[in-house]
């Protein structure tokens, strides 16, 4: 199942605060840009983002998973707490 554009719609505008946001399609699913850096890669409704010592703690408890089969492990983020999601994605922005 790809990403609705109801949910894409819903993380860039969470997003949208922290200055620029733009969002692709790639392969049937979506990568998220916030300033010109990829910062969520969206698939099947999971929003993903890189597993980085700097969110560690941010993300404790937080589920992980694959975007797709191959990619790295991620952290899922919820963006049902948008203050939280936005406090993650900054910080992600700021280490990348």
């Amino acid at each position: 199942m790809a990403c609705t554009q109801q949910f894409i719609d819903f993380i860039c505008e969470v997003l949208s605060p922290l200055g620029s946001v733009r969002y692709r399609k790639m392969m049937g699913d979506y990568v998220i840009y916030l300033n010109e850096k990829c910062v969520v890669t969206a698939c099947d409704n999971i929003a993903f983002v890189k597993k980085r010592d700097c969110i560690a703690s941010l993300m404790a408890g937080a589920e992980t998973g694959r975007a797709y089969e191959g990619a790295k492990e991620s952290y899922i983020l919820d963006f049902a707490d948008q203050r939280k999601a936005r406090e993650v994605i900054s910080t992600l922005w700021d280490a990348l």
